[in-house]
């Protein structure tokens, strides 16, 4: 699994002109998943971003009452290594995706943090002020 997290003064998806999810200020959490991740991987990678210290003053969401905004990209896994057009191959089927973003959001949950989502297969629109700029990529 990988993890684009980005810190935010605000964020939020929205689809079919309805706000599905949306936080004040803390992290955007962009997750992808390939073939050979698990509910292991999913626990590791929310630990992961559960502590990362990247908020202002090196703190992180399980130090602060930052939120946090998962929404599920499997753009994450392109391969732009020949050509112009990005392969997907290295991205799970959205079967196999799914319940894995779902126990990755469980988890950010079991460890008290505050979570929103966007909504998996759907067309999103997400929106985000971003705070630093900082980003980071994790994998589990």
């Amino acid at each position: 699994m990988r993890a684009l997290v980005q810190t935010v003064s605000r964020a939020a998806v929205t689809v079919d002109d309805e706000v599905v999810g949306k936080i004040g200020e803390g992290l955007l959490v962009l997750v992808g998943v390939t073939h050979t991740d698990d509910a292991a991987t999913a626990a590791t990678l929310a630990r992961k971003v559960h502590e990362l210290r990247i908020l202002d003053d090196e703190q992180s969401v399980a130090t602060t009452d930052a939120e946090v905004l998962v929404v599920s990209q499997f753009t994450l896994y392109a391969d732009t290594r020949k050509g112009r057009r990005p392969s997907w191959s290295a991205a799970a089927p959205p079967e196999v995706a799914e319940p894995l973003v779902t126990s990755f959001v469980e988890e950010l949950r079991a460890r008290g943090a505050r979570v929103a989502t966007g909504r998996f297969r759907t067309h999103m629109l997400v929106e985000s002020v971003n705070v630093g700029p900082r980003t980071v990529l994790l994998e589990g």
